[in-house]
């Protein structure tokens, strides 16, 4: 059997042998051409002169030309070039660069750099060098020879038997940035071995977007986007290198207590909820035990007795809503942090944290009675200080940690000292606290302190 030619046209001729009939795009079992989702990034690459695979072409003797693989990517050239398609506002890089002919008083012919946003536009209302570009795109084909329309079937089967990317494929292509590190913790035991994904799971993309889910969950919840390719954009520009170690590390811990009768609780559903829950489990300095032994009475009875203050069991909080959505996300979330916390009896220091006045008088030594007569002031001073300094919707803010705030005013009216600049900083830094309001105040103490020596190193330089 003879090898198949190759032939490279011109986009325009290509296209016109199409409008022709010269070369068919209805070959009797052809799916029909789903070019919508492919036409924005095609017209892109063809007017910034990038690659397109080569049309896969089936002949019959009569020199009729049927397209075997390569249906779409036809479909959305001619309804751009002859559809009067309307590139959509979701384009990505929109802006063609272009050499723009001049004409000067003399009639010299120049070139000078241009550019044309493309989004909302037709081909009618490009520039004429941007058109002469599109219809002089070189595109490739190899033409299978002989055939007859049982060989035509046999290629088109051939040629499309594979599966399109999926949502989260699709999502995984905007994590350049992260991708290697991705590839990496899904290499992890946690991964491989403590969680209840199935191979179909793994090979469609749902691992990669556990991990990001889990990662914005984490650090990012104030802007938590629904939808995959959204959170995977977001990730790539605004994750930090530390976070994605935080991350790898609480997935060794884990990799270490997760034991087979535990693990099905991290499923494709579920698992960047549990995983967020052991960040924040972690700020407790209690043995990771604890967590499994958590998880085993999470399994055993709270699933299927405990109700939060809606009257909804865990599993019956996403059954009006999607599991994507941020209200369920976080309705889960406290569920399962009010669970660990009475589990783990760690109620009795949370009320004395509340206590804010014993608090604050234990952890800085004073008077309790001077702190009660200043307390109204010192409230007052924390409002001001966080609306200035902490952007609204920051976990830092959140009434669990007010004690620990609250704590570092006072420390700084004790002081004389001033904390707006590095209030600043580290809210920028860090949007998560310590339960443990005590060790809270000690941390963000500690970083207040090593704020000040750099600030004084600086200045004596």
């Amino acid at each position: 059997m003879a090898r198949p030619r190759k032939q490279t046209y011109t986009l325009d001729m290509y296209l016109n042998k199409n409008r022709d009939g010269d070369i068919s795009n209805d070959a009797d079992t052809q799916r029909k051409p789903a070019w919508k989702t492919i036409v924005n990034g095609l017209i892109v690459t063809v007017l910034t002169d990038d690659y397109i695979p080569p049309i896969i072409l089936a002949e019959e003797d009569n020199t009729q030309l049927h397209i075997a693989d390569g249906g779409s990517r036809t479909a959305a050239l001619m309804m751009f070039r002859h559809g009067n398609y309307k590139i959509t506002s979701s384009i990505e890089d929109p802006v063609i660069p272009y050499k723009k002919k001049t004409i000067n008083e003399n009639g010299n012919i120049g070139w000078e750099d241009a550019e044309f946003n493309i989004r909302n536009k037709t081909y009618d209302k490009l520039p004429d060098e941007l058109k002469k570009k599109f219809n002089e795109y070189q595109i490739e084909t190899v033409i299978h020879e002989h055939c007859d329309k049982n060989k035509i079937a046999k290629y088109i089967k051939r040629y499309n038997e594979h599966s399109s990317m999926n949502t989260n494929q699709k999502a995984f292509t905007y994590l350049d940035k992260f991708a290697n590190r991705v590839r990496k913790i899904m290499d992890s035991n946690f991964f491989l071995n403590c969680n209840s994904y199935s191979d179909n799971d793994k090979n469609k993309g749902v691992i990669e977007r556990i991990i990001v889910e889990t990662i914005m969950c984490i650090s990012h919840f104030d802007d938590w986007k629904t939808q995959a390719k959204q959170a995977f954009k977001y990730i790539n520009e605004y994750a930090t290198d530390e976070e994605f170690d935080n991350f790898e590390n609480n997935l060794y811990r884990l990799g270490n207590v997760i034991t087979e009768d535990i693990k099905d609780v991290f499923n494709k559903k579920d698992s960047f909820i549990f995983l967020t829950l052991f960040n924040e489990f972690t700020k407790l300095d209690i043995d990771d035990e604890r967590f499994s032994e958590f998880l085993r009475e999470f399994r055993d009875n709270y699933r299927s007795n405990k109700r939060n203050n809606n009257g909804l069991l865990f599993d019956e909080i996403d059954k009006d809503g999607s599991t994507k959505d941020k209200q369920v996300i976080a309705d889960k979330l406290n569920m399962l942090e009010t669970l660990m916390f009475e589990f783990l009896h760690i109620k009795e220091e949370k009320n004395k944290a509340n206590n804010l006045e014993l608090f604050i008088a234990e952890i800085l030594d004073m008077d309790i009675s001077d702190v009660n007569n200043d307390m109204e002031f010192y409230s007052e001073s924390l409002d001001d200080l966080t609306s200035r300094t902490i952007k609204d919707g920051s976990k830092l803010l959140h009434i669990e940690n007010r004690p620990s705030l609250l704590a570092m005013v006072v420390y700084s009216y004790k002081e004389d000292t001033d904390l707006d600049d590095w209030l600043t900083q580290y809210a920028q830094r860090n949007n998560t606290y310590f339960v443990d309001q005590k060790k809270n105040y000690l941390h963000m103490l500690n970083d207040f302190n090593q704020y000040c020596k750099e600030q004084e190193d600086r200045l004596s330089a």
